[in-house]
């Protein structure tokens, strides 16, 4: 039925629960999970009177992002390790999440993408916007979306 699943995780509480969904369904089917963790630059700002960090604090900061996403990452690669299921990681650098996990798909060959939705409504969805609505509008490939 599939063989690679990619999950897309932000280490939410929401976001964990479509991780355990995508490991059961890929141990059922007999796929690789592609575990996917977009991880956001850090914002900089070029106008007058704008907050200035100096550029090796922003790489140190980047960084720990960055080893954070591994970690949780390996952790997710330990319990597919455990269930039987072969799990391939990803750390992805970009302010566009919805663009990159549907890049990451695409580069993977998945058959598959499971994400979480918050499945906020009305201002906030309009506020906050919604990367799990820009994949499904915009991915070629399946979407499962969990809340």
């Amino acid at each position: 039925m599939y063989e690679r699943i990619l999950v897309a995780t932000d280490g939410s509480p929401l976001s964990d629960k479509a991780v355990q969904h995508a490991l059961s369904l890929a141990k059922i089917s007999g796929a690789t999970l592609i575990a996917l963790r977009v991880v956001p630059r850090y914002p900089r700002s070029y106008l007058e009177g704008g907050a200035t960090v100096d550029i090796t604090e922003i790489k140190r900061i980047e960084t720990q992002w960055s080893e954070q996403a591994q970690a949780q990452l390996a952790s997710i690669k330990a319990e597919g390790k455990a269930m039987g299921v072969t799990v391939k990681t990803s750390v992805a650098k970009s302010d566009l999440v919805a663009e990159s996990i549907i890049t990451a798909a695409e580069k993977q060959d998945a058959d598959l993408i499971v994400m979480a939705s918050h499945g906020r409504k009305g201002i906030k969805r309009l506020l906050l916007g919604s990367e799990t609505q820009h994949v499904l509008t915009h991915s070629g490939k399946p979407v499962l979306v969990l809340r």
